[in-house]
């Protein structure tokens, strides 16, 4: 499968300068972020993809974008795949809010709140990662599916850290970084 990490948000750049919680709620991209998606979207042009898994966050829905202009395929949004609740950036946007900033996905099978509430532990992101990998390792799709997700979730499922924009093939079944 491949994983892609969520281009740049307002939240990763605020952030990354001050090591200080801006206190922005399910942050959009910025333009650096845009351009990021963009970039994705162009480097999986020619892969097979036969759906694609995102994470409810507006960052990962926006970083989707791009690529589901290339790739028209199914879409599955996961709250299974959110961030690891941490931070003010881990607080989501209703369903209805989703619905209406993205009329072409369906968020009726979300809850409310569909986000942690309060610090999530490292270990349970770990057993969020561990029942995704255990579910996409018996999937016969595994190797065409596309997980638009998070820097956290993404390191407990795969030990890697990847940067704002950054793709990785990954095998569920071998637990193997490609």
């Amino acid at each position: 499968m491949f994983l892609l990490r969520h281009g740049q948000s307002y939240f990763n750049l605020h952030f990354n300068a001050t090591r200080v919680d801006p206190g922005i709620h399910d942050p959009e991209l910025t333009p650096l972020g845009v351009e990021q998606a963009a970039a994705a979207a162009r480097q999986l042009a020619d892969a097979h993809l036969s759906r694609i898994i995102i994470s409810p966050f507006t960052r990962a829905l926006q970083t989707a974008q791009p690529v589901l202009a290339i790739h028209q395929v199914p879409v599955k949004i996961m709250p299974e795949v959110r961030e690891q609740a941490a931070f003010a950036c881990d607080i989501g946007s209703h369903p209805e809010v989703l619905a209406n900033r993205f009329p072409q996905h369906d968020f009726r099978h979300l809850p409310p709140q569909w986000w942690h509430d309060g610090i999530e532990t490292a270990e349970e992101t770990s057993a969020r990662a561990t029942a995704f990998r255990e579910l996409m390792a018996g999937r016969d799709d595994r190797t065409t599916t596309l997980l638009v997700g998070h820097w956290a979730f993404i390191q407990a499922l795969t030990g890697v850290s990847l940067a704002n924009g950054e793709i990785l093939e990954y095998e569920p079944a071998d637990h193997a970084v490609r």
